[in-house]
């Protein structure tokens, strides 16, 4: 039977992959451009709201104390979701596995995860003081619920039929979970880790806003009392490449690990048609 897409270039999924990062990249560039224009027409006022221009121009004369701040918030938020990680994968398992577990727990974690982290946030700084620890710590508290609920959604979403064939053929529990139930869970855990990894990035300046010395929520504290709007407008610029950073790194990571799933194949499937 001929194939409907044997006629399709081989170029076409090329061409998708670059459309998805030409239309965001072109609609940034009109929006910027906008506002070089309003902010250099005198419309809006540049202690309000600086033109683009001198935001990167003010990015590049403070350079050294961004880099050195960034590095600061990198290690809050990465340590933070690395816990997040650590927990949340193991913690979702159990409340899969174990009914008493997820009895016990799960309504606390649901409970925990409508409290408002600004307002828990300074009694983490109580108990463990401003350095980096309670940084880390508002950061996983914020971001391993996705990764907690992803887990359980992802291991509970195996076909019964495929678990009952490995059953039948003999197959441990431990190897029902190993090739089973993880593999058919890892599309859902990466959703809840691409999730997590922007909450971390917030939950870490989150914490250096309630009380820090170093980075650079503490940065844009500074220069926001010093009233230096464009330093401001620098440290978000910061913030928002680091958090796309780690966004693509771990949407790269999926994309190798679970290359197999047809959500791997979707930029080619939707340039064929």
């Amino acid at each position: 039977m001929h194939s409907p897409t044997a006629n399709v270039p081989e170029t076409v999924p090329w061409v998708a992959r670059v459309s998805m990062y030409a239309y965001p990249t072109a609609t940034a560039l009109l929006i910027f451009a906008v506002w070089e224009a309003v902010t250099r027409a005198g419309w809006v006022s540049s202690l309000i709201l600086p033109a683009p221009s001198i935001i990167i121009a003010t990015s590049f004369e403070n350079l050294p104390l961004l880099l050195q701040m960034s590095g600061t918030t990198a290690a809050e938020f990465l340590l933070g979701f690395a816990l997040s990680v650590a927990i949340g994968l193991p913690l979702g398992a159990l409340v899969v596995y174990a009914r008493p577990i997820e009895l016990a727990i799960y309504p606390l974690l649901v409970a925990f995860q409508t409290l408002p982290k600004a307002a828990v946030a300074p009694i983490f700084i109580v108990w463990l003081g401003t350095g980096i620890t309670s940084k880390v710590l508002i950061a996983f508290s914020i971001a391993f619920f996705p990764i907690v609920i992803d887990t359980v959604v992802g291991l509970r979403s195996a076909q019964p039929e495929t678990i009952h064939l490995v059953r039948s053929m003999g197959g441990s529990a431990l190897q029902v979970f190993w090739y089973v139930r993880f593999p058919n869970a890892l599309p859902a855990i990466f959703a809840g880790l691409k999730v997590a990894s922007t909450l971390a990035v917030v939950g870490a300046i989150v914490g250096e806003f309630v009380s820090s010395d170093r980075g650079l929520g503490y940065l844009v504290l500074v220069a926001n009392g010093e009233l230096k709007t464009p330093l401001v407008f620098a440290c978000v610029l910061i913030l928002t490449i680091l958090g796309i950073v780690f966004y693509f790194l771990v949407e790269q990571l999926e994309k190798f690990v679970v290359r197999w799933h047809v959500s791997s194949r979707q930029v080619e499937a939707v340039g064929t048609y």
